[in-house]
């Protein structure tokens, strides 16, 4: 397939974050979603627009206005950092003239992500979501396994509930704020708790998208290596897109792979939660065991857009050769880094920090030290799994 440079990034910051917290909180909690009046919502959709608008400016022009200058350095700084900055400063604006709750049924986090991973997949080979099937889904259920039970374990030695420590460890061991939202459905969590757990997989998510592909480098991890151990630890699928951007083209293939991979196996997490719970916690004589349909309902269908996207994409590159598809293989790339963008602007616009102030130390220390673990047990499956892995042309 053409070589289209992506130009950055994007579940899921999906699958998902704070905007999927009250959404799909809504859903799983069976509460109406206050979406507000349609001036607000057409407000925050312009607000998203011209800072995602700004963003993307910057990225283009500051490398030409610093190019052979003293900061040229500032040139290498990729639009994901930009969009993230500028949704966190007009988070602060909008918070001090308290316009920001108002404005945030526009902020649309979730729907942006999800249609950039989409978008994504016109740009990848399908030969290389088939090669790789195999070791991204023993990484994935590995990795899944390992840190969800180390999580809870660590959760249970600090005296958090079952319910929280459900939640935290699925978010680091799956998919960030979608398995918060799903593991929350599965065992009738509090708000409080999901708000909670996406706060944390936001705050932690962020550093990670600047830090992994630097210290990938600074170990010498190869491309395959290298979007392993992004995709398989960064909560977040928009902070995987974004950290992969980061880290090149080729990294940020697998790294959408494993993540994709990890996220279908939410589905599989959240039955066994239900099971798990209604079974051992709640004990509720008479209760529905989970059927095919809670599975299906649980399934991130965005990740069947990703590989329909894919198949399509190969086909039609197949058919007309590389040269003639590279228009069309351009614009859907355009189109991603549009919607990435906005994303990234959102899930600045959306962090909220408040939350974590009423539930005290000791999550944040569960988190923190299940993290560490992800890290370190990730990296030693993508050496492992991924050594001398190729990606195809």
């Amino acid at each position: 397939m053409t070589d289209i440079k992506p130009i950055s990034a994007n579940e899921e910051l999906n699958d998902e974050l704070a905007s999927a917290v009250q959404a799909s909180l809504d859903d799983e909690l069976d509460e109406p979603r206050p979406s507000g009046p349609l001036q607000w919502i057409i407000g925050g959709l312009a607000v998203v627009v011209i800072l995602g608008t700004a963003a993307w400016y910057l990225s283009e022009y500051v490398p030409i206005w610093t190019k052979g200058t003293s900061v040229s350095w500032l040139g290498t700084i990729e639009y994901p950092v930009y969009a993230i900055i500028f949704g966190l400063l007009g988070n602060a604006l909008l918070s001090a003239l308290n316009l920001r709750d108002r404005l945030s049924p526009g902020f649309r986090t979730e729907f942006l992500i999800k249609t950039g991973l989409v978008l994504l997949g016109a740009s990848i080979n399908f030969a290389i979501i088939v090669k790789a099937a195999a070791p991204a889904i023993a990484q994935a259920t590995l990795l899944i396994t390992s840190v969800f039970f180390i999580t809870w374990w660590l959760g249970r030695l600090f005296g958090l509930d079952a319910r929280l420590r459900a939640l935290l460890s699925s978010a680091v061991s799956i998919c960030g704020v979608s398995a918060a939202i799903a593991a929350a459905g599965a065992v009738k969590a509090k708000k409080e708790d999901l708000a909670y757990t996406a706060s944390l997989v936001i705050i932690f998510a962020l550093p990670s998208i600047f830090l992994l592909p630097w210290l990938a480098g600074l170990l010498g991890l190869t491309d395959a290596q290298t979007g392993a151990w992004i995709g398989g630890n960064i909560d977040t699928t928009a902070a995987v897109t974004a950290a992969g951007s980061i880290a090149g083209e080729a990294p940020l293939q697998i790294a959408a792979i494993v993540k994709s991979t990890q996220n279908a196996l939410l589905g599989v997490a959240a039955v066994l939660l239900t099971v798990f719970f209604a079974y051992k916690i709640d004990r509720k004589p008479g209760e529905a065991a989970p059927t095919a349909s809670l599975f299906w309902q649980r399934f991130p269908k965005f990740v069947l857009g990703f590989l329909v996207a894919s198949i399509i994409a190969t086909i039609f590159v197949n058919s007309v050769g590389s040269q003639a598809a590279a228009p069309l293989i351009g614009t859907a790339n355009n189109l991603r880094t549009w919607f990435l963008t906005f994303a990234f602007v959102s899930i600045g616009l959306e962090l909220k920090v408040s939350s974590l102030r009423r539930a005290g130390w000791r999550p944040i220390a569960v988190f923190a030290l299940a993290t560490v673990a992800n890290l370190v047990i990730g990296l030693a499956l993508a050496h492992l799994l991924w050594s001398g892995f190729e990606i195809p042309a």
